[in-house]
């Protein structure tokens, strides 16, 4: 996956055709990753995602002559701290077989490296 905020919400969907069996409850998504992150943010506009980016690639810009962690690239210690602001995991309510998502909001997976590889997402879905 290359680097940028990508919405996965019809991803999240696509994995747990069991939520239609769900009345009540809730969903909790878990990054396994350390230099990736989880959001929930408006999904309409597509130049969130680039305005995102522009805000964490100044607040924790690459090359910064106080990073000492740089053994992965110049990219690593941002993406550490890109995630550690943002979170690894969410929770959604589930309500009637849906998530209970407001009118604006998707799930987010943030890429902080510029070749973050494979990632993986443990769902956890509880309910009644």
């Amino acid at each position: 996956m290359h680097r940028g905020f990508h919405l996965i919400t019809d991803y999240v969907l696509r994995e747990l055709p069991e939520l239609a069996q769900v009345r009540a409850g809730l969903l909790h998504v878990f990054i396994q990753h350390t230099s990736a992150s989880l959001c929930l943010n408006e999904n309409a506009d597509p130049t969130v995602r680039h305005d995102f980016e522009q805000f964490f690639n100044r607040a924790a810009p690459e090359n910064a002559p106080y990073f000492r962690h740089t053994s992965e690239g110049p990219d690593d210690m941002p993406a550490h701290l890109k995630a550690a602001v943002l979170g690894s995991s969410i929770s959604i309510p589930v309500m009637h077989g849906r998530l209970a998502l407001g009118t604006w909001q998707g799930i987010y997976l943030g890429e902080h490296r510029e070749h973050g590889g494979r990632r993986a997402l443990m769902l956890t879905l509880m309910g009644e």
